[in-house]
C-alpha cells in the first residue's frame, strides 16, 4: 500500500512539472502565439478600434504593470488583416528599495 502511494504521489508531482504555466510569470517570450494576459491590448479579443491609420507590417510598444506589479513591456505587429499580434514580451521585475 505504501509502494502504491509513493507511486501515485511521484506521478502527481511530475505530471505537475508539465504544466504550460501562467504566461505573466514568464521574463520573455518571443514568437507566434503568445497568450495576452489582463493588460494587453488584445486581453479579451480584439480591440474594438484596430489600428486603421498604421500600414500592415509596422510595429509599435505598449507598457502596463502586470497584476504582480511587474513592468510588462509588448511589442505589436500590424497584420494584412489591421488586427495585431503581440510578437515579443519583456517582464521587468520593480525593485523597490
Amino acid at each position: 500500500m505504501k509502494r502504491l502511494l509513493v507511486v501515485a504521489v511521484t506521478a502527481f508531482i511530475l505530471t505537475a512539472c508539465n504544466s504550460t504555466g501562467n504566461p505573466e510569470l514568464r521574463a520573455m517570450d518571443y514568437g507566434p502565439g503568445i497568450v495576452p494576459i489582463k493588460g494587453s491590448i488584445t486581453y479579451g479579443g480584439q480591440p474594438k478600434s484596430r489600428s486603421g491609420r498604421l500600414p500592415a507590417g509596422s510595429t509599435f510598444t505598449h507598457d502596463f504593470y502586470s497584476r504582480f506589479g511587474d513592468r510588462v513591456e509588448e511589442r505589436y505587429r500590424v497584420l494584412e488583416d489591421g488586427s495585431l499580434d503581440i510578437f515579443s514580451r519583456k517582464i521587468s521585475s520593480i525593485n523597490i528599495r
